[in-house]
Formats: structure tokens, C-alpha cells, sequence
């Protein structure tokens, strides 16, 4: 069980990303580019890709714009060379920062992400400083009311690591990343719809945050949010009710 509301912070999150949707696309497509260039371009050998393609389709991104990217990652079509570059750092009081990017000039994003974290009351790290406090791992969230015997009697048997229902009713869902999509297909076979499914860097513990502070550290996270480079942000931050 958690102490602070789950759902409040996932909907908060979801809310964000949904305000962000203009630069949602662009996103998909560096990633599915990057995940058929690392891995290969059959979806069904390569779940990074797959999975990808699947939050793609989630948005209604055109089949077309879906086989061209996956095109370009495996060299069969010109576009832009990726590379993925991982910051970590410290926002207000401590709480830990992971920004995963995908760029074609290091020299830039590195100059945007530090401007970010001095700019709004926040630290960048060297590499490691921060990635130990975080689980690479799948998450998968239903929300409020949903039946945690149902979850957890699909999840465990597909090979989830954890359930867990938290103070608020949602029940959360944990695998391994490799694990990830065997587990997300068994629970919408056995017709339980996830309102957030990704592989993540999940905190292993939780700074909360509140008034003064908790804007402060939105500011930041909108920030780095906002950077054209940036691909996921992920906190120790959590956001409380006051």
C-alpha cells in the first residue's frame, strides 16, 4: 500500500503529456526510428519496437508514417542518425531526475537540459548519480475500482513481478522490462483495459511534494518536458493533495 494517491499523480501525468500531443508524434517516430535501427524492423522479434508501434497506433499515427520511420531505422529509407543520451540530476529538495533523450546534436541537448535544471531551481548530476534510486521496469495501472483478484490473477500468471493496490484503489502492476509485453497482452486478453502501460525507470522511493515546492518542481519537469530532444522525464518527485 502507498501513502500518497496514485491516481492523482498518474492522471497529472497523463494530463501533461495530453497538453504536450502536438509534439507526441514526433516522439513516437524517434523512437520507433531508433528501436528498428537497434533491433531490427520485425515488430514481432523486437517488443521495443513493437511496443513503440503499439503506443503509435494508441494515437492514431498514420500506417504510413508508422512504415516509414520503421524504414528509416532500418537504413532502407535517408533520415536523421539518433543517438539516445540518458541526464540525471536533482530537483527541489533532493528529489531525483532521469531525462532519456533522442538527438542528432549532443552538443544542443546537453546545453538545453542544463539550462533547464539551473533555470528552475535544480541540479544536473554526472552519469550515475541518480539511475541507482530508479527499477527499470514495465508498469501497468488500472484505475480505482478495478478488480485487483482479476489483475493479479492475469499478471501473475504471465509472469508479473508485483501487484499492488494502492490507499486509493488503483492497482499497479510491475514486470520485468523483457516481461513486459507477454504480461500487457495476457491482462487485455483476460478484458482489463490499463490507463498507463510503458516500461519505465520507476522510483524506489518517493520524495513528496507540496505548496511552494511542488510548483517549483512542475516548473522543472514542464521544462524539461517541453525540450524538442527530450523523450521521457522521470522523478522520485510525488505530488500531494496540498
Amino acid at each position: 500500500m502507498a501513502g500518497h494517491s496514485k491516481w492523482a499523480n498518474i492522471k497529472h501525468k497523463k494530463a501533461a503529456a495530453d497538453a504536450k500531443r502536438g509534439k507526441i508524434f514526433t516522439r513516437l517516430i524517434k523512437e520507433i526510428t531508433v528501436s528498428a535501427r537497434l533491433g531490427g524492423p520485425d515488430a514481432s522479434a523486437n517488443p521495443r519496437l513493437r511496443l513503440a508501434i503499439d503506443k503509435a497506433r494508441d494515437q492514431n499515427m498514420p500506417k504510413d508514417t508508422i512504415d516509414n520511420a520503421i524504414k528509416r531505422g532500418a537504413g532502407q529509407l535517408d533520415g536523421v542518425n539518433y543517438e539516445e543520451i540518458r541526464y540525471e540530476g536533482y530537483g527541489i529538495n533532493g528529489a531525483a531526475v532521469i531525462v532519456d533523450c533522442m538527438t542528432d546534436n549532443r552538443t544542443r541537448t546537453a546545453a538545453d537540459v542544463r539550462h533547464a535544471f539551473s533555470k528552475y531551481g535544480g541540479n544536473l548530476g554526472t552519469d550515475g548519480s541518480v539511475a541507482f534510486l530508479f527499477k527499470h521496469c514495465g508498469q501497468i495501472v488500472f484505475a480505482p475500482g478495478t478488480s485487483e483478484d482479476k489483475v493479479m490473477e492475469a499478471a501473475i500468471d504471465a509472469g508479473a513481478e508485483d501487484v499492488i493496490t494502492h490507499d486509493d484503489g488503483s492497482v499497479e502492476v510491475v514486470t520485468g522490462p523483457y516481461d513486459f509485453v507477454a504480461v500487457k497482452d495476457a491482462l487485455a486478453k483476460g478484458g482489463l483495459k490499463a490507463e498507463v502501460a510503458e516500461v519505465v525507470m520507476k522510483p524506489q522511493n518517493e520524495v513528496e511534494m507540496k505548496g511552494d515546492d511542488a510548483a517549483r518542481m512542475q516548473k522543472l519537469l514542464d521544462a524539461l518536458e517541453s525540450l524538442d530532444d527530450v523523450q521521457d522525464v522521470y522523478t522520485s518527485a510525488v505530488f500531494g493533495d496540498a
